[in-house]
């Protein structure tokens, strides 16, 4: 499995991204995938998650502004990323679930090389 990750970059408060995730090695569709996070001096956090089926998963801190999307015809699934805040400033990694479920994130064992958000104030 190889995720390629990207879209990451520099943007001001109030501001937004899009980040995609390419996917290989896999029956995408199967897959359940997750983005991640990791900001400096901090543990890894899961941001966001979608399921084989489609069902969602949002991180309290980033409910109503980030929205997490796959197309299974390209392999990809997205973070679209609206009302940035410095906070969000982290290296991204996009990450896949076999169980296709992605309601665990032990579950998650295939990982991207991240993609650096940094969010000026």
């Amino acid at each position: 499995v190889q995720l390629q990750a990207s879209g990451g970059g520099l943007v001001q408060a109030g501001g937004s991204l899009r980040l995609s995730c390419a996917a290989s090695g896999l029956t995408f569709s199967w897959y359940a995938m997750g983005w991640f996070r990791q900001a400096p001096g901090k543990e890894r956090e899961l941001v966001a998650a979608i399921s084989s089926g489609g069902s969602t998963y949002y991180a309290d801190s980033v409910k109503g502004r980030f929205t997490i999307s796959r197309d299974n015809a390209k392999n990809t699934v997205y973070l679209q990323m609206n009302s940035l805040k410095p906070e969000d400033t982290a290296v991204y990694y996009c990450a896949a679930d076999p169980s296709g479920y992605g309601s665990r994130v032990s579950g998650f064992d295939s990982w991207g090389q991240g993609t650096l958000v940094t969010v000026s104030s």
